[in-house]
């Protein structure tokens, strides 16, 4: 035979390409679906329902890579249910740190992009509306080559998730408002809560510390109380990692800060203050005082308005540089933006 050449050889490559790249993405599919395969079988995971209705509906979802973690250390993974419909598309989670908020809010968007990825998913049982987007603000990072603070990013994708999102996609929130002052935090969570029931209207899972949001369960149709569950057992915290219906009766966050290991006298010092604060709390009404009474999100909007004319012509005019001819036509001009004529 014949020894064929390099440029032979290119030149039958470029004539097979059409069969080279089919037999190519061919092999991929099927290492895709036996990869898929396989992770089901191994973790026991279930052919999810995809569905045109705006629901989420899981029973014993698992978050399949802190599943692995704890099952590398010996522990089980808490399975936990979720179930949204148009009646309640906004979950409002509370309950201590550590106590399983965050991973409840991974989950479900990793369900739902497994599921739309054509993979099988960690759970019992699984329907999902079709998400057209999937939106995440959780955890806390800042940017410091851009000059933004945590506040900062956490605010940015707040926004744009408020300007993106739409009826069909899932968006997950976690601690909005916690990186500036109690009152502006609690402000703007409960801002974006209302704007996400009212005009966003989609599904969206909220966790967060500010148990005054839990007074709009009575104020907004599709809001519905979730909390992951704890017990104090002999002045030890126990997280159970559970999620049930309702608000939590208290955030717990001087017992997770013994379970930390912060000494014992400053945790007894945290006690005493707690205790002054909340008899201030009981005297006064508290924080959300008068929220109660605050009108909702669409009646109190109110379109920004740009600067004041005359004032940002004020600013613009620089005396000392001005001749009399100028400083006169200048006058003239500001009477005629106070009079409203331009």
């Amino acid at each position: 035979m014949r020894p064929v050449n390099r440029f032979e050889l290119t030149a039958l490559a470029v004539a097979a390409a059409p069969q080279i790249t089919g037999t190519a993405e061919a092999i991929a599919r099927i290492d895709v679906a036996a990869s898929h395969a396989h992770r089901a079988a191994e973790g026991g995971w279930t052919f999810p329902q995809l569905t045109n209705e705006p629901c989420i509906e899981v029973d014993a979802g698992r978050h399949p890579v802190v599943e692995a973690a704890l099952q590398h250390g010996g522990e089980r993974f808490v399975a936990n249910d979720l179930s949204m419909g148009a009646n309640d598309r906004l979950w409002l989670i509370t309950g201590p740190n550590m106590g399983g908020k965050s991973t409840f809010l991974r989950q479900a968007a990793l369900i739902a992009v497994l599921a739309q990825s054509g993979s099988f998913v960690p759970a019992a049982r699984a329907k999902i509306g079709i998400v057209d987007r999937l939106f995440s603000r959780v955890g806390a990072s800042d940017n410091l080559s851009r000059g933004r603070s945590t506040f900062m990013v956490e605010m940015v994708e707040t926004a744009a998730i408020l300007a993106q999102a739409t009826p069909k996609s899932l968006v997950i929130l976690d601690e909005i408002g916690r990186g500036t002052s109690t009152y502006d935090g609690l402000a703007i969570a409960w801002a974006v809560v209302e704007a996400m029931h009212d005009q966003v209207k989609c599904r969206t899972l909220f966790a967060t510390h500010y148990h005054e949001l839990t007074r709009l369960a009575g104020r907004l149709d599709s809001l519905s109380l979730h909390h992951v569950r704890a017990r104090e057992w002999k002045g030890d915290l126990v997280l159970l990692h559970e999620l049930a219906d309702g608000a939590a009766d208290r955030s717990y966050g001087i017992a997770v800060a013994k379970l930390a290991g912060l000494p014992p006298a400053v945790v007894a010092r945290a006690k005493s203050v707690l205790a002054k604060l909340e008899a201030g709390r009981d005297a006064t009404g508290g924080i959300a005082a008068g929220l109660d009474d605050l009108p909702l999100f669409a009646a109190t909007a109110e379109p920004e308005h740009g600067p004041d004319p005359l004032t940002a012509a004020l600013a613009e005019i620089e005396p000392d540089n001005l001749t009399p001819r100028e400083a006169l036509e200048q006058l003239y001009r500001l009477k005629r933006l106070a009079s409203g004529q331009g």
